[in-house]
């Protein structure tokens, strides 16, 4: 793309308060010397503009046709500008300076860990504490839970843990004799940066507090193969910031103690497109295949796959336009148990027809590990453990469940 005609790339936006006026904050973590900028109001729509169809003096033009607004070309040439050195522009600027991240981060010998010290303490004992405080306030007191059937796959949070702790604690409590009886652990994490039906690898290996978390190599390569190395590490730099496998991962680490096992770590892009009704996701062929692949991969013995997944997101913080009360959230709640429903009773196409019928509105972002998981289990149930509705800002609310799903179907499905 020429730098001649700017195209703003795909980034993270957020309306924020500058000095008493509205403005939108845009920013992008991926690539090294990335930085936040504040665009006022005014100047939003000239964004829109940024589609790599128009030179500065388009986009100018456009812009007043479009708004009224009317500016100097030395304003709109430094706006872009700004944009340019902010690396939010997708030109060779940004390109070379994504292959400088994905180089270095390559060039570690494990990723490191991207919460330490602000999501959750970065010294070990420390952790250990809290996530014990968090177990013990989840056990029963009458005896470690002992399935009868053999657990296949756990859905757990990706929220923070203040929040949604005593959801992890209780979910984790009672995959336990699971987790001691594995030694290769599939982890969907949602990618809050992914593009659509995009399944995104890596080989590195995943630092925590308690060590290090070995990539099973062979696996990661086995679904490379599937889906093809390009699609497989294309937007490989989103596993550096996004937080939904870490999260579960810690919990997963701190359970194994000092046992060596294997993980195979995969972040699950948007599936907007199926929940607008533009097929499925088996119509994708590397979606499909990479699917296939890790199907192989956890039919093996001492396999368990994990969904780091959260629920629905409403309320104005997540750009619904009113507050969630009471009756919002009772509404919330029965729609949750009707999706849970689904997931229990081994009814993967189910779970996403609902989402389709909803358009996805409440915006389950949990929606493509969830159903991936299905995907790879084949016959399953499950069991809801627990599920909370989390505080957002703005009277909002992010749901959450803790669900175990065992090997076989044991309802019928509906």
């Amino acid at each position: 793309m020429s730098s001649n005609y700017p195209k703003l790339r795909l980034v993270q936006t957020q309306w924020i308060d500058s000095g008493g006026q509205p403005a939108l904050l845009l920013q992008d973590r991926l690539a090294a010397g990335a930085r936040a900028v504040v665009v006022p109001k005014l100047l939003a729509p000239m964004l829109a503009l940024c589609d790599g169809t128009r030179d500065a003096a388009g986009i100018r033009a456009s812009l007043e046709l479009w708004t009224g607004v009317r500016l100097d070309m030395a304003t709109v040439e430094a706006a872009l500008a700004q944009l340019d050195n902010a690396l939010l522009l997708d030109n060779e600027r940004y390109d070379a300076a994504y292959r400088q991240a994905l180089e270095s981060y390559r060039g570690f010998p494990f990723r490191p860990p991207a919460l330490a010290g602000g999501s959750y303490p970065a010294d070990r004992a420390e952790l250990a504490a809290l996530l014990d405080g968090y177990l013990a306030s989840a056990y029963s007191g009458d005896g470690h839970y002992v399935p009868s059937r053999r657990l296949r796959g756990v859905i757990c949070p990706h929220i923070d843990y203040e929040r949604g702790g005593k959801v992890y604690a209780r979910v984790w409590d009672r995959a336990r004799e699971a987790v001691a009886g594995a030694d290769l652990f599939i982890i969907l994490g949602t990618d809050h940066s992914g593009g659509s039906a995009e399944l995104t690898l890596t080989r590195q290996s995943f630092q925590t507090p308690f060590g290090v978390l070995r990539t099973d190599l062979d696996a990661v390569d086995a679904v490379a193969e599937a889906m093809g190395e390009d699609a497989a590490f294309g937007a490989e730099l989103n596993h550096t910031v996004e937080h939904s496998i870490e999260l579960a991962a810690i919990w997963l680490h701190h359970l194994i103690g000092a046992r060596d096992v294997r993980i195979v770590p995969v972040l699950c892009g948007s599936f907007h497109p199926f929940t607008e009704g533009h097929g499925r996701p088996a119509d994708d062929e590397r979606w499909a295949a990479a699917a296939a692949a890790l199907r192989q991969i956890a039919s093996r013995d001492r396999t368990l796959v994990i969904a780091a997944a959260d629920l629905t997101h409403v309320g104005p913080a997540f750009g619904d336009p009113n507050p969630i009360g009471v009756t919002e959230k009772a509404a919330l709640s029965a729609f949750d148990t009707e999706m849970l429903a689904a997931v229990s009773r081994g009814d993967g196409e189910g779970f996403l027809d609902l989402l389709i019928r909803e358009q996805d509105r409440y915006k389950v972002c949990g929606l493509p590990p969830i159903y991936l998981m299905m995907s790879i289990l084949g016959e399953v149930s499950g069991e809801v453990v627990t599920y909370d509705q989390c505080p957002a800002p703005g009277e909002s609310v992010v749901s959450v469940t803790g669900t175990l799903l065992y090997e076989g179907v044991t309802a019928s499905r509906g």
